[in-house]
């Protein structure tokens, strides 16, 4: 691990911004811890998942004679409603462990603008937070484009829009609240904030943005059903993300690029996908 500390002469560029907090010894993330983190929340979706999927399963075990979790999980699984429950309740669950772990082991990197700080600071100018929205809009109509170009008129389906489709009305507004909050926010955290700040240890920004852009799609790829062809719009959405937090000096934009970007992409729950009637 380095060691940073704030005695370093300041560069006449950043004197106008506001100065950082004092750090004394501050430990910076390295490559292991920041694989390590991401590794941890998605480990802790699939631990809180399994440990949901099995104490709603009991009534049923207990209430039919004969009956055990093998057959029991998915047949209690297969009802909507528990799908969206599901998804809620892990992603929730694992993002505030993983928020508090990254908490606890960096505390005073959260607030610094710029890597090796994890951005939870105001940005240079409020006007990338509107630069974030317009390109948390445009990145999925133009990754929608090129994913749609490598497929080869081959269809491209997510799990997100399965489970979207298969979730009651009622329950769709409490979970797009979760996708286009909570996910880009954890997600941010990691792979903005403490993967990002890992490889500018070693790489130039261009090659750390383009590592961790990598990094973001393939982490999805599961979710994606592994059709590599989705992986490139991606990619390029991380990019853009990168480059907000960079240039902004704070993450928020991108945490704001992310969740619009969601959220277009969850709006066909409430326009085309098991619509009453």
């Amino acid at each position: 691990m380095e060691v940073i500390c704030t005695e370093a002469p300041v560069p006449l560029a950043a004197r106008s911004l506001p100065p950082p907090v004092p750090l004394v010894h501050a430990r910076t993330p390295g490559l292991w811890a920041a694989a390590g983190l991401i590794a941890t929340y998605f480990v802790l979706q699939v631990v809180v998942g399994s440990l949901f999927a099995l104490a709603v399963s009991v009534p049923t075990v207990f209430g039919h004679p004969g009956q055990d979790f093998y057959h029991a999980i998915p047949a209690t699984l297969e009802q909507p409603a528990m799908q969206a429950l599901l998804a809620m309740m892990s992603l929730g669950i694992a993002a505030a462990l993983t928020l508090w772990l990254a908490r606890r082991k960096w505390p005073q990197l959260w607030p610094l603008g710029q890597p090796p700080g994890f951005g939870f600071a105001q940005p240079r100018n409020l006007r990338f937070l509107a630069l974030a929205v317009v390109a948390g809009l445009a990145a999925p109509l133009v990754g929608a484009l090129l994913t749609q170009w490598l497929a080869h008129g081959h269809a491209v389906t997510q799990d997100i829009q399965q489970l979207g489709g298969n979730t009651p009305l009622e329950l769709r507004i409490p979970l797009v609240l979760v996708v286009v909050s909570v996910g880009p926010l954890v997600e941010e955290l990691l792979f903005r904030g403490v993967l990002l700040s890992a490889l500018l240890q070693r790489w130039h920004a261009g090659w750390a943005a383009t590592i961790s852009a990598l990094a973001f799609a393939l982490i999805h790829l599961p979710g994606l059903q592994y059709q590599w062809y989705a992986l490139p719009g991606l990619a390029l959405l991380a990019l853009v993300l990168a480059w907000l937090r960079l240039r902004s000096g704070s993450i928020w934009p991108a945490v704001v690029a992310h969740g619009a970007n969601n959220l277009l992409a969850v709006l066909g729950w409430f326009v085309a996908l098991n619509l009453p009637g």
